[in-house]
């Protein structure tokens, strides 16, 4: 499993941030493609997702928390869900604007998962400790990473 936070190389901000965890999934990616498909279902196998909540057919809310004691409140709409392709994307707003994207890449008896995601911080908590818990906040994104990677292993 590989998890990296750095800048986006676009302008400097103390609050962007941009993600990329790459697993390996011991399944099949038709049916890795269907599990991450279905987001209001991440809370039953997803330790770090706490709630989604469907509004329409192409957009909800949801609510992380991984280690850190802070909850993230997003909105979350529909981009890309291309099983051709193998990408799963949304468009990010609340707590983090940006976007969030699965790309499933077949492997034979395994399947490559990539996650990447580049967003900027509203909340005020994490705006305010931007600097000094850099270092930190990337640590909770890998921690619940790890519990996605984990979890999707045990539900495929």
């Amino acid at each position: 499993m590989e998890s990296r936070g750095v800048g986006s190389g676009r302008r400097p901000s103390l609050h962007r941030y941009r993600f990329r965890s790459v697993w390996m999934i011991a399944a099949p990616s038709g049916d890795v493609f269907e599990v991450l498909a279905r987001a209001e279902e991440y809370p039953g196998w997803w330790p770090q997702v706490r709630e989604v909540r469907r509004i329409d057919t192409s957009s909800g809310t949801a609510a992380f928390r991984s280690v850190l004691p802070y909850t993230l409140r997003v909105g979350a709409r529909e981009a890309r869900n291309d099983r051709t392709a193998g990408v799963l994307q949304i468009d990010l707003s609340g707590d983090l604007e940006g976007w969030a994207r699965f790309t499933v890449v077949p492997g034979g008896a395994r399947t490559r998962v990539v996650f990447e995601q580049e967003v900027v911080v509203h909340k005020r908590l994490l705006r305010w400790l931007a600097v000094p818990a850099r270092p930190l906040l990337r640590a909770n994104h890998a921690w619940m990473m790890r519990g996605g990677r984990r979890g999707l292993r045990d539900r495929v």
